[in-house]
């Protein structure tokens, strides 16, 4: 008896496996009978993957499979006589559709199917080799391996394909470099360049961008004087990015650095939460209000910067940017000492923020204002306990600074060059847009001059 108890709990269970599969390939025959056929594949690949040997689920993956096998061929004969490009892209996507589903049934053509592709993906294949022949010989070598390579999508091994693909990525391939922006700090200039190239060399790298590649900063400096370190024309960055083996060259300069520094006062009751035992045990909190002034410098930091991408093929101007860098620097100071724990302080009481919500909303808005977006009465408060007099300024802190970091007692604010420093070195973003924007442009199509001076 007890045997076969086992038994019949074995088959039901075996028949609850097999209850999903069945369910699925029911679910996708009822799909393809009212014309969903990608639903109805969705669901019977579905059951073959939970149980590759169901049969309902084969039949119905094979049934969905040849409605989708026939319509797909009836709409690449359709296209082929109107556009054969997109006739073959469809010859692609079938044949990939066909790849994948080998691992669930079967997909049959007909025996002239295979004439047909081949014949499409040729006629595709001799489209794009003459088109990227043509560019070529327009001299645009980006567009021609553009079309070279969309000639081995069709039909791999195509002709000389291969080796004029090659010959036209060499061509492509646009050197950028970075010449030191003029500055009246020796240095200065030099230093922002370099960290500019250092980030547009990585943002750049393949496969990030395909033809244009950052030259390093010994490629040009090698060949400048003293001099042209410090101030470079158009005229001597063309030049020099000839002589580097640059097709491109970004130059400019950088205005005199306006420096701004100003006190802001904090001065208000703040409260603190006091919890106190009553006479039968339980808490009791009330909020006090402490007198506090917070004190913040503040140096606002500005500088002018200007720049092109020039071509050095003739000197044509490919991209241009002017305007102003800015950057921030605060540090805050309070004589006030919390008592006990920090975190029983807050700008104002949960009794107040009730009662007066606009109350509340003035005294963190003139918070906000001067000590900082991102700074709050517990850091102020921490810090002060943990500050023995005033810190000095350290330049490793500067990224913080520059991201809206307030220090609490510092005694030095950055200095305005190293603010501008890091306003500038940040700023390449918008010549990456340029450059990446550039990247696929062929010198011609960009009003280059060939064989220009």
């Amino acid at each position: 008896m007890t045997r076969r108890l086992f038994f019949v709990m074995l088959a039901a269970a075996a028949a609850a496996g097999c209850a999903g599969p069945n369910k699925l390939a029911e679910k996708s025959q009822r799909e393809l009978a009212q014309g969903d056929v990608w639903k109805a594949w969705q669901l019977a690949t579905r059951a073959l993957d939970r149980e590759p040997m169901n049969p309902r689920a084969r039949e119905a993956a094979t049934a969905s499979a040849s409605v989708i096998s026939a319509d797909w061929q009836r709409k690449i004969h359709g296209l082929a006589t109107v556009d054969s490009l997109r006739a073959a892209e469809q010859v692609l996507a079938f044949a990939e559709f066909r790849a994948n589903a080998v691992n669930y049934t079967t997909v049959n053509v007909p025996e002239t199917w295979a004439g047909e592709e081949r014949t499409l993906r040729n006629a595709a294949a001799r489209f794009q080799y003459s088109e990227g022949r043509e560019a070529l010989a327009a001299s645009r070598p980006k567009a021609a391996f553009m079309r070279f390579h969309e000639v081995e999508r069709y039909v791999p091994g195509y002709r000389d394909v291969a080796k004029l693909s090659a010959g036209a990525y060499e061509r492509a391939i646009t050197r950028v470099a970075l010449m030191p922006f003029s500055s009246g700090e020796v240095g200065f200039g030099r230093e922002v360049s370099d960290r500019w190239r250092d980030a547009l060399a990585h943002e750049m790298a393949p496969p990030s961008a395909q033809f244009t590649r950052i030259l390093g900063a010994d490629a040009v400096t090698s060949r400048m004087s003293v001099s042209q370190l410090g101030h470079l024309s158009r005229d001597e960055a063309v030049k020099l990015g000839r002589k580097s083996g640059a097709q491109r060259v970004v130059w400019g300069s950088l205005g005199s650095v306006r420096s701004e520094t100003s006190l802001h006062f904090f001065r208000d009751q703040v409260a603190r939460r006091i919890v106190q035992k009553g006479e039968d045990g339980r808490d009791i909190v009330r909020w006090v209000d402490v007198p506090i002034e917070v004190v913040a410098r503040v140096r606002d930091v500005t500088v002018d910067m200007d720049y092109e991408v020039v071509s050095t093929v003739d000197g044509t101007s490919l991209a241009h940017e002017r305007g102003p860098r800015t950057a921030q620097a605060r540090a805050v100071w309070t004589s006030y000492v919390p008592e006990g724990d920090v975190t029983h302080y807050a700008l104002v009481s949960e009794t107040v923020r009730s009662a007066n919500p606009q109350r509340a909303k003035d005294v963190e808005t003139r918070w906000k204002a001067v000590c900082g977006e991102g700074t709050t009465l517990q850091q102020v408060l921490t810090a002060r306990l943990a500050t023995r007099g005033d810190a000095g300024y350290d330049r490793g802190v500067l990224p913080r600074f520059v991201a809206g970091t307030a220090f609490v007692f510092l005694q030095e604010l950055p200095p305005a060059q190293d603010l501008a420093l890091a306003a500038l070195s940040g700023g390449w973003q918008p010549l990456h847009r340029e450059l990446a924007r550039l990247d696929g442009m062929d010198d011609v199509d960009l009003g280059v001059a060939l064989g220009g001076d």
